[in-house]
């Protein structure tokens, strides 16, 4: 990658690319090279290094100074510059050209040429930021509806009697007391859900401002009941706080809160935003893709679009439960969706409703069937999704079609184009940026960097002018 950098930086990342960040000639003060810059950002991604650690590999590796042009007694920079460069770019028009430089250069090479797999996949990344207790973090989200709802400031002395959130920090108590530890926190949570209760608007399709809906969803995250029957009373849900919302705003860092969006895998002329990038040939070839994902991505609605588009869903279908350990899943029950009913393994048909419901009801109540069926009084009832019958056929001809055995020859590239976005050598990367902007930044040069590498190692060099293979 060094080595390739201080031959080619130039012809990747071609300094008229950044000529819209700048003044006009003669304008403005001096600055690092756009060539030079974009190699350090695509290195840096690369190396899951921080600012710091890049302003000083820039200073002091051998290695960097040569990927970079850069003169052995050269001084560097300070690592501010990174995030000016990365602001200025995120401001402009096009906030991914780095990503969009390589994808050109795997364009011109064909790699894709022919290629009709596509795969779809997700993994979580753990923030960064530092993970605050439960205390602090409510403390925190009520202080911030306080500064940024108008009107809140009064709701909070009307309705919130806790804590003195006008003053930072954390409250005096006995911190070695757990029965103290307890009482703050249901008293916190009890305030949080009556700030959000007193905000929250009259109109049901009026969306809450961003900070009470932050409030509720970190009250609601991090507490759980310690009796069901005793209203007011709360613990710090241990299990909560491995996955917990940190308190950065309507744009909280990406992971911490679930998994991250399906993210494609960064295989040459990929980007990693779950786009597959599409070569003209394979549009020459009826531009049928096979998208394959896990059992997380058989949504109906998914498979849904993968048919509308013309291409072909390879996607593990998700598992049947039975109500009855052993009996009949909804496999089991005739649809007609022609005339809109359903039959039941007893022979029973009933109609679906508008809201594609089937209720057997008193139907179930002297069937013979009944113990295989159902354990619910009132029978089994049925939810059927708009497109059940791709679900269904998707579950027959996942063995009877070689589906199965298509999925499982591919899937182990999925998982290893996984680890390579979210690992570096050997530890799980933490994202480094507040909000998801600022992270799908990053994930773009990631995958940039990622597929540059992929291609360095297949070969990639300079043709006539364009980039090519030697394998």
């Amino acid at each position: 990658m060094f080595a390739f950098l201080a031959a080619h930086r130039a012809e990747v990342f071609r300094d008229a690319d950044y000529a819209d960040l700048f003044a006009p000639p003669g304008l403005g003060r001096p600055s690092i090279p756009a060539t030079q810059m974009a190699a350090i950002m695509t290195l840096q991604a690369l190396h899951d290094y921080s600012d710091r650690e890049t302003a000083e590999a820039v200073r002091f590796d051998v290695r960097w100074k040569a990927a970079i042009g850069a003169a052995l007694d050269g001084a560097g920079f300070d690592p501010s510059t990174l995030v000016y460069w990365r602001n200025r770019i995120a401001k402009s028009q096009r906030p991914h050209r780095i990503n969009e430089a390589v994808k050109k250069v795997a364009e011109q090479t064909g790699i894709l040429r022919g290629r009709r797999r596509r795969a779809v996949d997700s993994t979580i990344l753990a923030d960064s930021v530092a993970t605050q207790d439960t205390v602090t973090q409510l403390i925190s989200a009520i202080r911030r509806v306080a500064r940024e709802v108008p009107g809140a400031a009064e709701q909070i002395a009307a309705v919130c009697t806790g804590h003195d959130y006008g003053k930072p920090g954390k409250p005096k108590i006995d911190w070695d007391d757990p029965a103290a530890k307890d009482a703050l926190v249901s008293a916190l949570v009890n305030d949080a859900t009556a700030l959000v209760e007193a905000l929250r608007p009259e109109d049901p399709g009026q969306p809450e401002a961003p900070a009470v809906a932050l409030l509720a969803l970190v009250a609601g995250q991090d507490e759980e009941n310690s009796d069901p029957a005793v209203a007011g009373e709360f613990l710090a849900a241990e299990a909560a706080r491995q996955d917990r919302c940190p308190a950065a705003g309507d744009q909280a860092a990406v992971a911490g809160a679930g998994p991250a969006a399906a993210q494609e895998p960064p295989a040459a002329g990929h980007d990693g935003d779950g786009r597959g990038h599409q070569d003209p040939d394979d549009a020459d070839a009826g531009g049928r893709l096979a998208w394959y994902g896990d059992s997380a991505y058989g949504t109906g609605d998914l498979r849904d679009a993968i048919e509308r588009a013309g291409h072909q869903a390879v996607i593990k279908p998700k598992p049947l439960q039975a109500p009855v350990k052993g009996g009949f899943t909804i496999d089991d029950f005739a649809v007609d969706e022609r005339v809109g009913t359903v039959t039941c393994p007893a022979g029973h048909t009933v109609a679906l409703s508008r809201t594609r419901i089937a209720t057997f009801g008193a139907l179930c109540r002297d069937c013979p069937l009944r113990s295989r069926c159902t354990t619910c009084k009132t029978g089994r009832k049925l939810v059927l999704h708009p497109r059940d019958d791709l679900l269904r056929a998707a579950r027959r001809d996942w063995a009877a079609t070689g589906l199965r055995k298509d999925y499982t020859a591919w899937r182990p590239n999925v998982e290893r184009a996984v680890a390579q976005v979210a690992t570096w050598r050997g530890r799980r990367l933490k994202l480094r940026y507040r909000g998801t902007a600022r992270n799908h930044a990053w994930l773009k040069r990631r995958t940039a960097a990622l597929n540059l590498r992929n291609l360095i190692g297949k070969g990639l060099t300079r043709r006539g002018g364009a980039w090519a293979l030697a394998t």
